[in-house]
């Protein structure tokens, strides 16, 4: 059982060498949307090398217990808003408190770079998700199509933060 006690938030950076763990821990997370959403989600794109990457250009960062990988999340800089993305969290551990600790880290990065508003996508198909993030505080402001579909297949969230 996830003590939140036990739990560190740690920023990844570029001394941070565990990016076959995190590639797993994604992959692992996001496993149940295979059978659920089309496209297929990005994160079977991601390689250890991409997530490097993906940390530089973004602020990622880790939640570790015990020294085990148990959940990330990235954010990416925009003009208005903190994109959120690639939450994960281990199916182990989901249903906890970890995915909104993780997004507290969010509300406090978009705040210290003065961005009013946090972003997010999520896949139509993933009600709970949905559901999930509106108890967070988020609203539904969009709905988007991936490339070569005529249909909807995401909708945007944002959260205002106070």
């Amino acid at each position: 059982m996830t003590n939140p006690e036990m739990i560190e938030i740690v920023r990844i950076g570029e001394d941070f060498g565990r990016w076959h763990e995190l590639l797993a821990l994604i992959v692992a997370s996001f496993a149940y949307m295979d059978e659920v959403i089309d496209p297929p989600s990005s994160a079977h794109r991601l390689t250890p090398s991409s997530l490097a990457q993906k940390a530089r250009d973004e602020i990622g960062f880790a939640a570790v217990e015990n020294g085990k990988l148990i959940g990330c999340v990235f954010f990416k800089l925009e003009p208005a808003s903190l994109y959120v993305g690639k939450l994960a969290i281990a199916p182990a551990h989901q249903r906890r408190g970890l995915g909104r600790r993780l997004l507290t880290v969010a509300e406090e990065t978009a705040r210290n770079n003065g961005l009013p508003v946090l972003r997010l996508e999520t896949r139509i198909e993933l009600a709970g998700n949905h559901l999930a993030f509106s108890k967070w505080g988020f609203e539904k402001t969009a709905e988007n199509s991936h490339p070569g579909y005529n249909r909807v297949t995401s909708i945007e969230m944002q959260k205002r933060l106070a």
